[in-house]
């Protein structure tokens, strides 16, 4: 077995029962919070040239797992990365309504038992996530 080059590692888990488009925009939200959050740095970002010259740049060395789970086991891991101060970003229902001064009324209103949980983006230690999330399935 290789060992791993990296110390952390990036993985996403999104609610499979939210449809792809409400999905993909919940993920866009989390990557960019906790992207700025951690920082360029931790996320080692680097740049790709093509033949031709062009920079791709801001592009993380550092692999990205995305996986699917239900609200529930969302909503235990989210608990879970707070018990191990495991850098996360998390998504739910509440975020959708509205404009984001509704949204954040809205969040207010509602206990975490009742949010449905779209979704999480984890960033931290490789070997941790790899425990807590090696039970659920890759995303399809």
């Amino acid at each position: 077995m290789v060992e791993n080059q990296f110390p952390n590692k990036l993985v996403a888990v999104l609610n499979k029962k939210i449809e792809p488009g409400k999905l993909m925009n919940a993920l866009a939200h989390m990557c960019i919070g906790l992207g700025s959050a951690i920082g360029k740095d931790f996320l080692r970002l680097t740049s790709y040239k093509d033949a031709d010259g062009n920079v791709h740049p801001h592009i993380s060395e550092i692999p990205f797992i995305i996986l699917s789970e239900s609200s529930n086991k969302i909503k235990k891991l989210r608990h879970e990365a707070m018990n191990y101060n495991i850098n996360f970003n998390d998504f739910t229902d509440t975020m959708t309504v509205g404009t984001y001064q509704e949204q954040i009324e809205c969040t207010k209103q509602v206990k975490e038992e009742d949010l449905i949980y779209f979704g999480i983006v984890l960033f931290g230690d490789w070997d941790k996530l790899t425990e807590l999330t090696q039970k659920f399935s890759l995303w399809k």
